[in-house]
């Protein structure tokens, strides 16, 4: 297979330039090159392995499941040695100003970025320094100051919807020293309007994802006062990466709290539905359930929010426990806004006070929503919601059980039926309530009315299994013995002790 691999590679030496802009032939150049790398043909190189129309590569008999986990691959030796060949015949032989039209060529610009993140990543960024590298091609000027060759390529790239995406990746991947003088010569005081452009907001997303703490607080400031506009025009992308960005680099949040606030505020205060795009039309709730691009963007804004702990992210908890049943209802079904709510329930960050509130919603409608494609992630999403409220977890449980028959009939309802672990329920329903019981945790514990708010269930979790009869009768006795030691008391030889006192009982329940 090596030898394979290598003659055809051969087979195509001498006409590199031709296929990187070839309509079919380019695809499988960037696949073959992949292959060299040892890359995984999934995951981060989706955008450069795809075309417009999403052409999917897969491995011919693979399971699914299987494909998604492919990662790094061990490669011989002479790949990386072909690789680096073919990295350096695909550009040696093309003119510089050839190679600048290739930036922005639909076919040749998607090889070229493949070309050199290969290159920057697999043979160290010091390649930059080698005057016939790529990126060194490309960006030949230093310093890089405005009127060069490499300021009218940067400034080109920015706005233009090919050319930004290799403008990404030479942000993501250039050396640290060129990324500082392309930031500070061309993206430093402009980061504010930069965001506020449909396309250039992408380039400045990398950006900020390389920034230290002083420059990403100085971009921050800048950003910050176009939240308004950019939440008008639905570009939120940018927010979303900032929020992340100031939390990995511990920077206090609050003045992007105080614009998202105002941005969204509405009858109700700040109101998460419209971060969700769902509105409410005569009185009945209304959704969007086209999968469009502000939607998704909102959405995985309000799931970041939450990762946030403190006022920020209080701010989507709060709004969510206030809707109204309907709306909260609505919102469930709604296949873009209701990853929210499954994040919302799962989150570290969610009180129990807010979970119950926001399950309670739901009360009467849970045989309805495990039947919905959309809804039903979110009733899986309550098992793990109703950690410390077992009561809770039980009640819904019975809910499902009332709707067993349209359950087992639909194929998403024996999916919530399975994680639900509802055969357990209705076979021994006692081991259902034990186990939940203890999964469900005791923060904040409300107990299942016959507990008598006992939240410990009769089981050896050292070794993972239900104590037997016996086990638990001799657990009683060696409980008592102790007692009564203590007591003073001898028990009586060959007999089964217990305690008369009520003292003695609550020492034996608690050793138990």
């Amino acid at each position: 297979m090596e030898n394979l691999f290598l003659y055809t590679l051969g087979e195509l030496e001498g006409y590199m330039g031709f296929l990187m802009t070839d309509k079919y032939a380019s695809h499988v150049l960037r696949v073959l090159l992949v292959i060299l790398s040892g890359a995984p043909l999934e995951k981060q190189n989706k955008s450069a392995m795809q075309s417009k129309k999403k052409e999917k590569v897969t491995v011919s008999g693979a399971e699914k499941e299987q494909e998604r986990l492919l990662e790094e691959r061990a490669v011989p030796e002479s790949f990386s040695e072909a690789l680096e060949k073919v990295i350096t015949e695909s550009v040696s032989g093309i003119e510089s100003h050839y190679l600048r039209t290739l930036t922005t060529h639909p076919l040749g610009s998607p090889t070229l970025q493949l070309l050199l993140k290969l290159e920057l990543s697999h043979f160290g960024k010091s390649r930059a320094k080698d005057e016939k590298s790529i990126i060194h091609r490309l960006l030949p000027d230093n310093p890089i100051a405005e009127g060069t060759e490499s300021a009218i390529l940067i400034n080109g790239l920015v706005y233009d919807t090919i050319g930004s995406r290799l403008l990404e990746v030479i942000i993501e991947n250039a050396p640290g020293k060129v990324f500082k003088a392309i930031y500070g010569e061309f993206f430093k005081e402009r980061m504010g309007t930069l965001a506020r452009n449909e396309i250039a907001a992408y380039v400045v997303g990398k950006i900020l994802e390389r920034l230290g703490k002083d420059d990403l607080e100085e971009a921050m400031r800048q950003i910050v006062d176009q939240i308004p506009s950019l939440v008008e025009r639905g570009r939120t992308g940018v927010i979303k990466t900032l929020i992340e960005r100031c939390v990995a680099r511990e920077i206090d949040c609050s003045p992007i709290k105080a614009q998202l606030e105002t941005a969204y505020a509405g009858s109700n205060g700040f109101e998460v539905t419209r971060i969700l795009k769902l509105s409410e039309e005569d009185g009945k709730p209304r959704a969007k359930h086209e999968h469009s691009p502000e939607k998704v963007h909102g959405s995985l804004l309000a799931q970041t929010m939450m990762t946030v702990d403190g006022p920020l992210g209080q701010l989507v908890f709060d709004s969510l426990a206030n809707l109204s049943p309907e709306l909260a209802v609505q919102l469930a079904r709604d296949s873009t806004a209701s990853r929210t709510l499954q994040a919302a329930l799962m989150s570290k960050n969610a009180s129990v006070i807010f979970r119950r509130k926001m399950i309670q919603q739901f009360y009467g409608k849970i045989g309805e929503l495990a039947l919905d494609p959309a809804a039903s992630h979110v009733i899986d999403a309550i098992w793990h919601g109703t950690a410390g409220l077992a009561f809770i977890r039980e009640r819904i449980a019975e809910e499902l059980a009332e709707n067993e028959n349209s359950l087992r009939e639909s194929f998403v309802g024996r999916a919530v039926w399975r994680n639900w672990r509802m055969d357990l329920y209705k076979r021994k329903r006692g081991d259902w309530v034990t186990q939940s019981r203890y999964t469900a945790g005791n923060d904040g514990f409300q107990s299942f009315p016959e507990s008598n708010g006992d939240a410990t269930p009769p089981q050896n979790h050292r070794q993972g299994r239900h104590l037997t009869a016996i086990e638990l009768a001799r657990q009683k006795h060696a409980a008592a013995k102790a007692a009564q030691a203590k007591d003073g008391k001898k028990p009586k030889k060959g007999s089964q002790t217990t305690s008369s006192s009520g003292s003695s009982k609550a020492k034996s329940l608690a050793a138990q």
